[in-house]
């Protein structure tokens, strides 16, 4: 389905044009507000000849030439036979704000949106909504939009696509938000939201994807969206609802989306280098930045630039509780700085240039010029409050001494932005002139320095490193069974995880027989699918030690598991010997119904018990990516050799989580949660030992 008819008409009917309040009256108003040529909009209505003394048509089929995209502003019950009508017209686009769908909940109102979306497919015709506010395509003047909002002028680069109306107004209401698509997709049921999200990546005249999201509908499409993103370096910005247990069910009864963990979520955006944000205003900010700057910084370092010691120390404080890195400045910076700047001054990053500077545009210039050509430095940070009345004309001399150094260095400057220390209604004059040069106004430092964060890592993300893609399963059943700990470690051994030689003894001659030919401690376990918690029923018995006390562990584990479960069926008694104490890791993996196989790992006892101290990443991945997340771990250190400890064999436990992935994938359909726990890592070089495992599959 093409969306060039849609969200790129070159004509448009609106369907149901009026002077009243409404869908109808306010789609007319924004057209008359912003559309200077209208010689190829058309309104249509059936008992008006002209609306705000535009001359009406009685029907589309009336209109002179084809039409591209309808809005309809009229009935649910409507919307079909307009739809038919518009098809022979060569209608490919059409907006529909109507509700009663399946929004409603009611038998009549899904079968009205079945239809819908039959007759959608049908007619080949892209339909944004039902149920949704519409669309403006700031690029070529296109008003399909049934909400008022003041006029000015919001042509920018941010393209957006939400799935609540009212969250697409208040972007269109923040002064400085400046659009290249500003999309309400409503109920999405033909064009979906990673239809739009593909639409928008593609776009060369938009720069930043920014998404309100309250569920994703099709986890391989969001995925293939999202990996022509991370191969183009364009941002996506996303704001997802569900959250918090009260915020998943609110978006799930208002668009019906399938929620999926949240943390699974998570996960996958991070493989896809999109950034995530918790709010709108965040979303608007980040948005802001990323399109208002001319260029990214070729490196996550930052110089911030004050004017007071107490401005500083906010910005040294604030920065650091979101890791922001501030180098040192070079020794020729200092000492160019240490000649610009007052004698009471001490140069630092971040840095307090005293206020002296900012009445002197060429001495301001001169400062940021030498901050600005440190090597260490990828990014400046000016430091100052833009009030909405200017009463201190510091900011004339500031302003003119941030374009000469912009305008100097053309296309080689770095990009500089400015933070607010209050948040204050800004000066739209300064601001507009700052956003012309490539100058964002950040928020205020807590809002700003978590930015600051996203891009930073977002200039680290490395799409070559990552496997992008997604093993999106399809379970055909709902019922599961368990294997038992033999069966999941062979099942694992087919695709390399080191699992140890072990053996399944049926009498306690024979485990007696094992013991003799084995002289190390053994372990013994109840070898059965029933009974995945072996120790409750007394079934497992460690540093087993000869003949005689094999055979009395046999005995006494199988007494003990009869007697707590007789219903199980016990295939024998598993015995292997025991592994050498190492570093204890768990890992997991949980079938996410959106996005497939979910690979948790983190270290074991308390670390995974007490500190939740666990990182998250979707099937499948490679070595680099295992790496990543295992770095990602508080108690990664433990790994790495920590206060005279040994390094422990960490490329053998990428290798081991990388084979635990392939088996996940090869599996999507049919896994739906795996177990290992505890995994011992060696030191470097002795690799890893699986103590114990467990596969749940569907039927």
């Amino acid at each position: 389905m093409n969306l060039n008819k849609l969200l790129k008409p070159t004509s448009v009917a609106v369907i149901g044009a009026s002077e009243k309040e409404g869908f109808g009256g306010d789609v007319c108003r924004n057209i008359l507000s912003y559309v200077e040529d209208r010689s190829h909009v058309y309104f249509i209505h059936p008992k008006r000849d002209s609306v705000f003394g535009v001359p009406c048509y009685k029907s589309i089929s009336d209109v002179p030439e084809n039409v591209d995209l309808m809005v309809i502003c009229t009935s649910q019950k409507t919307v079909i036979p307009l739809l038919q009508e518009g098809a022979k017209k060569g209608v490919g686009g059409a907006v529909v704000f109507a509700s009663g769908y399946g929004e409603v909940g009611t038998a009549e109102g899904k079968q009205n949106e079945a239809e819908l979306i039959a007759a959608a497919k049908e007619l080949d015709i892209a339909v944004m909504g039902p149920n949704c506010a519409g669309f403006v395509n700031y690029i070529d003047n296109v008003q399909a939009f049934a909400f008022i909002s003041a006029k000015r002028d919001r042509k920018g680069s941010v393209g957006v696509v939400s799935q609540s109306g009212q969250l697409c107004l208040s972007m269109m209401d923040d002064p400085g938000m400046r659009f290249s698509y500003n999309i309400s997709a409503g109920n999405g049921k033909i064009v979906q939201m990673e239809d739009y999200m593909d639409f928008l990546v593609d776009d060369e005249d938009t720069k930043v994807v920014s998404i309100y999201i309250e569920g994703v509908k099709n986890a391989d499409k969001f995925a293939a969206v999202l990996k022509k993103a991370a191969e183009k370096r364009k941002p996506v910005v996303i704001l997802k609802a569900g959250r918090s247990a009260k915020g998943g069910a609110i978006a799930a009864s208002h668009t019906g989306s399938l929620s999926g963990s949240d943390a699974s979520f998570d996960a996958v955006l991070k493989k896809f280098g999109a950034i995530r944000v918790d709010d709108l205003e965040e979303l608007i900010a980040m948005s802001l930045m990323l399109s208002t700057m001319k260029r990214m910084p070729e490196k996550a370092t930052f110089a911030s630039m004050n004017l007071s010691g107490g401005e500083t120390g906010i910005c040294a404080d604030v920065g650091s509780l979101n890791g922001i890195e501030y180098p040192d400045f070079t020794e020729e910076t200092l000492k160019k700085l240490k000649e610009q700047l007052p004698s009471y001054a001490s140069p630092n990053n971040p840095l307090d240039m005293t206020a002296s500077l900012s009445y002197d545009a060429d001495l301001y210039a001169g400062a940021l010029r030498t901050v600005m050509d440190d090597p260490n430095i990828g990014m400046v940070l000016i430091g100052y409050t833009l009030l909405l009345e200017i009463a201190d004309p510091c900011i004339h001399y500031m302003y003119k001494g941030i374009e000469k150094v912009v305008q100097e260095k053309g296309g080689n400057c770095k990009p500089i932005a400015m933070i607010p220390f209050a948040e204050n209604t800004r000066n739209p004059e300064y601001q507009e002139k700052l956003f012309q040069i490539g100058v964002p106004v950040l928020p205020p430092p807590v809002y700003a320095f978590k930015l600051l964060r996203h891009l930073a890592d977002f200039i680290a993300y490395e799409s070559e490193t990552k496997t992008l893609e997604l093993a999106v399963g399809h379970p055909k059943s709902e019922e599961t069974q368990a294997l038992s700990e033999h069966e999941s470690k062979q099942e694992l051994k087919v695709y390399g995880v080191p699992v140890p030689d072990e053996v399944i003894v049926t009498s306690k001659e024979e485990a007696a027989q094992f013991a003799k030919n084995h002289p190390d401690p053994l372990v013994m376990k109840v070898e059965s699918a029933d009974i995945l918690h072996k120790s409750d029923v007394g079934g497992v018995k460690l540093n087993v030690c000869g003949p005689e006390a094999a055979e009395k562990a046999y005995e006494e584990i199988m007494e003990s598991v009869t007697a707590k479960r007789p219903d199980a069926h016990i295939n024998g008694i598993l015995t292997v010997p025991m592994l050498d104490a190492g570093v204890e890791i768990i890992i997991g993996v949980n079938n996410d119904p959106q996005f497939g196989p979910m690979i948790m790992v983190g270290m074991g006892g308390v670390f995974v018990e007490v500190f939740k101290d666990v990182a998250l990443y979707p099937a499948p991945l490679k070595e680099e990516e295992v790496l990543e997340m295992l770095k990602s771990l508080k108690s990664f250190k433990l790994l790495n050799g920590y206060r005279g400890t040994e390094k422990c064999d960490i490329k053998a436990l990428c290798q081991t989580i990388v084979a635990i992935s392939n088996y996940a994938q090869a599996n999507k359909d049919v896994l739906k949660e795996l177990d290992i726990n505890p995994l011992f890592v060696y030191p470097e070089g002795k690799g890893v030992g699986v103590a114990d495992a467990l596969i749940v599959k569907r039927k």
